[in-house]
């Protein structure tokens, strides 16, 4: 079985600009959408949320709700745009989420989750995926956790996708939820014990290349979420550790590749910040990393930010000092 990395879906953060900024980097890592609500691709802008640009391929759609009809018809709809694979989101925390019924909170109804699951697998052939936790609250209970993954398998979805905390539901944020609850990898390769014909992937606390080789000694693939969206160019030494791959661009070069499709953008309408502010933590732990951040931060990652900054700042990197200290 291949192993795989993936970047994890995450709001506000990988949205198709970042996306293709991050594929530039990697050719081989897996991507996700941000999570879409099954009942805003039911009645809103189809094309707006769901059009991506064929480069991020391999590309996963990252589907919330609860409702199985709804999934299911959100499913049918977005078969049709070209994603790689559909995912469920049992793993959110956030209040908002749950007010709607799906997410972690969806853990305490496993019999629902199959329903929605097998509903899900009955009108597409892409494969059905889900992201959950190891548990909920104070429940942690491998046994638990064994029988709701049981379920999801018995329903059709074959690749567990599990995020080695709890889900704190009434106390934390969603942003202390990645980092309060203890991480319990041991759950995480115990499923991939009981689930041998099962894809386990593990995900929560991977921030380097020992890290990812560890886990994939134990489980058949790594999910990275925070680490990719601080750090991008961590994903080119994924590329170089992981994919055995040493065809990958410098900093400067991911950059300069950015630029057509920064054009190609800002001519549609897109505002720049919306594209560079991805970009902020490129060039994370080189010298004169400062330099960068502040400047996007003070001309590009405003509103009124134009096209003529990014030039500015592409040739003020290389043929200016900084460029060494920014490490090409």
């Amino acid at each position: 079985m291949n192993k795989t990395v993936s970047v994890a879906p995450m709001m506000d953060c990988t949205d198709r600009h970042d996306r293709y900024f991050l594929r530039i980097i990697s050719k081989n890592v897996k991507l996700y959408t941000e999570m879409i609500v099954a009942k805003a691709i039911i009645k809103g802008d189809r094309d707006f949320l769901l059009n991506f640009n064929l480069l991020e391929k391999p590309l996963v759609l990252q589907i919330g709700g609860s409702v199985p009809k709804e999934l299911a018809e959100a499913v049918r709809i977005a078969e049709n745009y070209g994603y790689d694979e559909i995912n469920l989101n049992l793993g959110c925390p956030s209040k908002k989420v749950q007010k709607n019924k799906f997410g972690a909170c969806l853990m305490k109804e496993p019999n629902l989750v199959g329903d929605c699951i097998s509903e899900m697998k009955n009108v597409s052939n892409l494969p059905i995926t889900v992201k959950t936790r190891i548990g909920y609250d104070h429940l942690e209970d491998y046994e638990y956790l064994k029988k709701f993954l049981a379920i999801i398998d018995e329903a059709g979805a074959k690749t567990f996708i599990i995020h080695a905390r709890r889900a704190i539901l009434d106390k934390l944020t969603p942003k202390q939820n990645l980092s309060i609850p203890p991480l319990n990898y041991n759950f995480v390769y115990d499923i991939k014990k009981d689930f041998k014909d099962n894809t386990v992937i593990l995900n929560g606390g991977v921030d380097s290349i020992d890290k990812i080789k560890t886990h994939l000694k134990k489980v058949d693939g790594v999910m990275i979420g925070r680490a990719a969206y601080h750090s991008p160019y961590f994903l080119a030494d994924i590329e170089r550790e992981i994919f055995n791959n040493d065809n990958v661009p410098t900093r400067v070069e991911v950059m300069e590749q950015m630029m057509p499709y920064i054009k190609q953008e800002t001519k549609k309408g897109t505002r720049l910040n919306q594209i560079m502010r991805h970009t902020i933590g490129l060039f994370h732990g080189q010298k004169g990393s400062s330099y960068w951040k502040r400047y996007l931060s003070e001309n590009m990652c405003i509103r009124e930010a134009d096209l003529q900054k990014v030039n500015h700042i592409m040739d003020h990197i290389k043929n200016n000092n900084i460029v060494t200290s920014l490490g090409r």
